[in-house]
């Protein structure tokens, strides 16, 4: 099946052909600053054919339509006619305790991801921008949505229920979500067949480190701990999102500056992290350059960076009692040596034991970084979040075919 999967985001939308009977992505493309003056539309064929643009793009119904065209260009395309998408894969945010796997889209599919705009303001409602323009565009073609949250419903009880009165998960499902399901699902199960392993018999931690960022516990292929919470905020420190800290400080900085809520979510989401510590940018090489020229908050936001993650390994290796596999992947997991080898800094008496040669070579490519003797193994793994969308999006057509 030719897939087209479609990510939207409040100004943007990331799409991608999969050939699911191979694997391959023939095409793939962002439109940016939708909306804005000058979008731009970059567009990569499989065979290294560039295509970029400057131009007005009012909506997304209208990135949609210029998708479609340029995925069938002759110049450009890969496809003869629009008629070769077999379907439509979707990536939404959240889905609640409602989805816990990808679903046909259909009117009640859409009512539900509706609702929990209000739980993910930031991304459902973008990502129905995107689901309502394809299928006012592709009608007849079948349209899928995977949520991000669905690989986190397998957490217990126990990790997913919040220390505070029960009555606010009853009332409002006030719980833990977790985010990043589709990579977190992917470089799990990569690593258990890179190194050869049973994944009924197998604990890997992974770490998806980029902007946005958070770390899994997965034991036997299923999801027992992850560090987002009930929104993106929580867990490690992130690109300008706080992370863990004591809940009381927004409080006390809310009664202090006399800041609204939106202003302190504002605060939380935007103007936080490694920005707000660094007062330089949100950019992990940015701040590394301003690092090395001597900027001592740039160097305490690196730092700090990297011992949030060597914390939730710490946690997460007892959640699974000895993971046998430690896993990083996204922009900065795949792409930053310095990062990994410092948040595995004195972890060798847990078995950890980085290769310094292996690591420092390794950018954005599968490699083993750990030394042969290390008891637990340390990987990178690019993540594909869309290959994972693809192959849902036939499995659910197929299982619904079969009905």
């Amino acid at each position: 099946m030719k897939v087209l999967v479609l990510n939207s985001g409040s100004s943007s939308l990331k799409y991608q052909i999969i050939d699911t009977s191979s694997g391959e992505s023939l095409i793939r493309g962002l439109v940016d600053r939708i909306g804005l003056n000058l979008s731009i539309i970059k567009q990569k064929r499989y065979d290294g054919n560039v295509y970029e643009v400057e131009k007005e793009i009012i909506s997304h119904s209208v990135a949609i339509e210029m998708v479609l065209k340029l995925i069938v260009d002759k110049q450009h395309g890969v496809l003869m006619s629009i008629g070769e998408i077999d379907a439509v894969g979707h990536r939404v945010v959240h889905g609640g305790e409602k989805f816990s796997r990808s679903v046909l889209i259909d009117d009640n599919v859409i009512k539900a991801i509706e609702e929990y705009s209000e739980i993910a303001p930031l991304h459902n409602p973008y990502n129905l921008r995107g689901i309502n323009a394809a299928m006012k565009a592709l009608p007849s073609v079948p349209q899928v949505a995977v949520f991000d949250t669905a690989f986190h419903q397998t957490l217990p009880e126990i990790a997913y229920i919040f220390p505070i009165p029960y009555i606010f998960y009853e009332k409002y499902k006030i719980r833990r979500y977790g985010f990043h399901g589709t990579s977190h699902y992917y470089v799990s199960k990569r690593s258990c067949e890179i190194l050869s392993r049973n994944i009924n018999d197998f604990s890997v931690i992974t770490c998806h480190l980029g902007n946005g960022s958070s770390i899994s516990a997965v034991k036997n292929g299923k999801s027992i701990e992850t560090s987002l919470g009930f929104s993106t905020i929580a867990g490690v420190m992130m690109g300008t999102r706080s992370g863990d800290f004591d809940p009381y400080v927004i409080l006390k900085i809310m009664e202090k500056e006399e800041l609204t809520i939106d202003q302190a979510v504002s605060l939380l989401t935007k103007h936080s992290g490694l920005l707000g510590v660094s007062g330089v940018s949100s950019d992990m090489r940015e701040i590394k350059n301003a690092s090395k020229n001597g900027n001592r908050r740039a160097e305490l936001a690196f730092k700090m960076f990297c011992y949030t993650i060597k914390k939730f390994i710490g946690a997460y290796s007892a959640v699974l009692e000895g993971p046998d596999a430690i896993v990083f992947t996204a922009g900065i997991g795949e792409n930053d040596p310095d990062v990994r080898e410092l948040s595995l800094s004195g972890m060798e008496y847990m078995g950890i034991k980085i290769d310094k040669v292996k690591n420092n070579s390794c950018f954005g490519k599968e490699m083993v970084i750990s030394t042969d003797d290390s008891k637990v193994k340390v990987l990178v793994i690019p993540t594909n979040e869309e290959l994972v969308i693809a192959e849902d999006v036939v499995k659910i057509i197929k299982e619904n075919e079969n009905e």
